[in-house]
């Protein structure tokens, strides 16, 4: 039993984030990336909300790995390794790990996470769960440093769950897929958790929980903007919003500015206006059918190799190999 963590997150991670958040702040429609709710407090806030009534998609998600984990561990091979992008808790991916352990496969897991409280945290549970268990943890954003992860040459798969995987944009998630092909060896896989298009007031009920976590959660990220690069937001001048965009098939959260106000970032030397009732975008969640995911995959040069849904199809887990 190993624990081993890298940290990546140094002076580009600050330089980066300044980046964004110019160019976010000076588009239009204003923008913050969505990887910036990310902080200690903001990790937590989204750990409550997978637990909230309204969110399904985890609890849809969590009923899969339950009941179909022994049969995607043997579409894939009996991987041995196990690389979670996002990892957070762990705590569905411990459906896997267990059946995993229970094939005699289980060697290496490799949580991929921007918080590094969280991912020390998981690693000294997860070595105390499973006996034997190796952890290579890596904390950094993993749309920037996806090709830090290690190859080793165990057979492995990949996990990208939770639908995180709908929060980029088209062209950038062509991309990203395209790279965690490229990451794939002949017998390694991919497995993709993606939210699947259903009634629209579901959809929306789950970004606009009635307890008000997912505003809070949506807040956050001013408040990490206030934090890291001296703005002055006033948070609570900004009102929750979710939506479902039809004809782009994605879920939308946006912070709506309750009155005319004037934000400066100290850190950038930037001022910024916002008109009463303007709009900042915080998030995007696309949704999907079978189709389209097989198509998404087909481009990036991959193929399902499993699918696998909840009782009600409003969530399904893929299986994917490179072609």
């Amino acid at each position: 039993m190993t624990i081993a963590i890298d940290v990546h997150l140094d002076a580009d991670a600050a330089a980066t984030m300044a980046r964004d958040v110019r160019a976010g702040l000076c588009d239009y429609p204003k923008e913050l990336a969505p990887k910036y709710f990310y902080d200690d407090r903001g990790s937590r806030l989204f750990e409550q909300i997978t637990e909230l009534p309204e969110y399904y998609p985890t609890r849809a998600e969590r009923e899969i790995l339950q009941r179909r984990s022994r049969e995607i561990l043997d579409a894939a091979g009996c991987p041995s390794t196990l690389t979670e992008l996002g990892s957070g808790s762990a705590a569905k991916t411990r459906h896997l790990l267990s059946a995993m352990r229970d094939r005699n496969s289980l060697h290496t897991y490799v949580p991929v996470d921007i918080s590094e409280e969280i991912t020390h945290r998981t690693a000294a549970e997860l070595v105390g769960e499973y006996p034997g268990l190796n952890v290579h943890g890596l904390v950094c954003d993993f749309e920037q440093h996806l090709e830090r992860i290690p190859h080793g040459t165990d057979r492995r798969m990949i996990a990208f769950l939770g639908g995180t995987v709908g929060n980029l944009y088209p062209r950038p998630r062509q991309d990203f897929l395209e790279r965690i092909a490229a990451l794939l060896g002949p017998s390694d896989h991919l497995l993709l958790g993606t939210d699947l298009i259903k009634d629209r007031r579901r959809l929306e009920a789950a970004y606009d929980d009635s307890a008000g976590v997912t505003a809070e959660f949506n807040r956050n990220v001013l408040r990490v903007i206030n934090r890291e690069l001296d703005a002055d937001f006033d948070i609570e001048a900004f009102e929750h919003v979710a939506f479902f965009d039809r004809e782009r098939e994605w879920i939308e959260m946006r912070l709506r500015a309750e009155r005319r106000m004037d934000v400066h970032v100290g850190r950038l030397g930037l001022d910024v206006a916002f008109a009463p009732r303007e709009e900042l975008r915080t998030e995007i969640s696309a949704k999907f059918t079978r189709p389209r995911l097989e198509a998404d995959l087909a481009a990036a040069g991959m193929e399902l190799a499993g699918w696998y849904t909840d009782d009600r199809e409003w969530f399904a887990t893929a299986l994917a190999r490179p072609v």
